[in-house]
């Protein structure tokens, strides 16, 4: 759901030497332990409520549930103390086009040893970033390009000596060593890395000239079933406006399914698993495959604004240093009927528990009285297209990013219950987990890694389009050790989440949720923020990491400002 690859900004010895100068070691930050305090239920319940009403018609960007949504939280801001984030107003205006394919044929492969037909939705689907009223592939040579990746810093090239224009590129979810036990490996072993992310093998598809790119769907190394492949990208796709109206992307964006990516190899007479196996290994070639693909779909265009939804709790001491919450308001709008009919993905906890996790904690901070430093509430939108408000907001900041202390991103809150532990996804990445540490601490709970980082989920939701910019971005989910039933009880309810209601219209409130593990994590999320809040540090990410560079860039770039 990330449109753009992070590019880490080149860093001069004096930069560099100017931000070590002003770094601290984890041992030497300033982390206050304040107190906790409570954090409404009742809010947390009626806002998520209410977002998640057949009324807001699943808050699609641009749509009435939008509307309806902006209404409902700034006045929500406004009654739990905040102040308009942007100058005198609430919204950042935030600049989408929307495309909807229709009368989309199937995807026909010729020239190999049977003709072949995919079917729309069952066994690929496809889309486009280009704003043409129509599209068509027809006729277009198909190769097997492994993983798609280009990444000169490690020696690797799926492209390298080959030329794709106007070609149709098969490519493999995930990235080559996603199946390992370790976190070693030229890709971070099974920790997935940005190369590894569906936004990413699109963007190197265009850069290469692609017509189009079809991902191999396999459960395992994709980490969501097919369901939910169809389910986002079936009705329309929003995408931040450019200048060349996606001129220089592919024609054609899809998924094919694994089985009928089998089909499609062994009718040009190769076999998939063994070259899956190849494309694991540094040097792997491009195979074509000396058949031919043709599809076609019709587009509806529609230019939209959108917006992302900013409060601001000024700080008492130094209001020009900001600690920031983001939280995603949009979901998936109607969708996909289920069984019984009902075809609105409202989203309850993905993401209007999160979105009501804001102004739950902007009621706490306002009653606990300003923290020394600012804090800014951020409800970002378009986050099921891409990450596209965070990313604007990045790219487009109301407050400076280089006096941003950090951040909490929030994001779907499973009511699974109390729980020991909480999940750090990404740990080890940013001295964030200090105040952390120190709040977990005192609640007798501890921080794990993340059980699946090939999964890839710090790439996954907003916090990354900050990250992306050098902010220090924590991102925390509810623990699986619950102290009822442990690991085994948690990992079960995140199951019958993601295979029963994840980006599907049974997403739905449930008045009889046990809230009582939210709201202990609620209390955490507050007692980072305040102490980020409270503390004079500026914590980094660590050494090595690959958004280090960044940050300390635009904190010297600051620093010789001040001066």
């Amino acid at each position: 759901m990330i449109k753009t690859l992070f590019k880490i900004a080149p860093v001069t010895l004096v930069l560099l030497a100017a931000s070590q100068a002003g770094a601290q070691s984890s041992a030497s930050l300033d982390v206050p332990d304040v107190a906790p305090q409570p954090v409404s239920q009742a809010t947390m319940e009626d806002v998520t409520r209410m977002l998640s009403s057949d009324e807001f018609e699943g808050r699609a960007p641009g749509s009435g549930g939008e509307e309806k949504t902006i209404k409902l939280l700034t006045e929500r801001f406004a009654k739990a103390g905040l102040k308009p984030g942007n100058g005198d107003s609430w919204l950042q205006k935030v600049p989408l086009v929307g495309i909807e394919a229709s009368n989309v044929s199937a995807l026909t492969v010729s020239g190999g040893t049977t003709p072949l037909s995919f079917a729309y939705g069952t066994e690929m689907v496809v889309g486009t970033y280009r704003e043409t009223p129509r599209t068509e592939v027809k006729d277009s040579d198909i190769v097997f390009v492994g993983y798609g990746i280009n990444a000169p810093e490690k020696g690797w090239n799926d492209y390298a000596g080959l030329d794709v224009k106007g070609k149709t590129v098969i490519i493999l979810v995930n990235d080559p060593d996603y199946a390992s036990d370790s976190l070693t490996g030229e890709f971070g072993g099974k920790a997935m890395t940005y190369y590894g992310r569906w936004t990413y093998k699109y963007e190197e598809a265009a850069r290469q000239g692609a017509a189009a790119a079809l991902i191999v769907h396999d459960t395992v190394p994709a980490a969501y079933g097919w369901g939910v492949v169809e389910s986002s990208w079936t009705g329309p796709q929003f995408f931040a406006q450019s200048a060349d109206k996606g001129a220089s992307q592919t024609q054609a964006n899809g998924w094919i399914q694994k089985e009928a990516a089998e089909k499609l190899l062994a009718s040009a007479g190769k076999d998939l698993a063994t070259l899956s196996a190849a494309a694991k290994v540094k040097g792997f070639k491009a195979v074509p495959l000396g058949v031919k693909a043709s599809l076609s779909f019709d587009n509806a265009i529609t230019t939209t604004q959108s917006n992302n939804v900013i409060g601001i709790l000024p700080g008492a001491k130094r209001p020009d240093e900001y600690v920031l919450y983001t939280a995603h308001w949009d979901h998936l709008g109607r969708c996909k009927p289920a069984p019984d009919g009902d075809d609105i993905c409202n989203g309850a906890v993905d993401n209007a528990t999160g979105t009501a996790a804001l102004v739950a904690i902007a009621e706490t901070f306002a009653k606990a009285g300003a923290p020394d430093r600012s804090i800014v509430f951020l409800a970002v939108t378009a986050e099921e297209s891409g990450l596209l408000g965070s990313a604007y907001y990045g790219q487009n900041p109301v407050y400076p990013l280089a006096q941003t202390v950090g951040g909490i991103n929030m994001d779907a809150f499973l009511m699974a219950g109390p729980s020991r532990n909480v999940t750090v996804v990404g740990k080890g990445k940013s001295q964030l987990e200090d105040y952390l540490e120190v709040a977990l601490k005192s609640a007798n709970r501890v921080a794990t890694a993340d059980s699946a980082p090939q999964n890839g989920y710090y790439y996954r939701s907003d916090h990354f389009s900050l990250a992306k910019q050098g902010v220090p971005m924590l991102y925390i989910d509810g623990g699986e050790d619950l102290i009822n039933g442990g690991t085994a009880a948690g990992e079960a309810a995140a199951k019958d989440y993601t295979v029963n209601r994840y980006h599907g219209p049974k997403d739905e409130f449930n008045p009889a949720w046990d809230w009582s593990g939210v709201m202990a994590d609620l209390t955490l999320y507050y007692r980072v923020g305040r102490s980020l809040a409270m503390s004079t540090s500026w914590p980094n990410w660590v050494e090595g990491d690959e958004f280090r560079a960044t940050r300390d860039a635009s904190r010297a770039a600051a620093a010789a400002t001040a001066k």
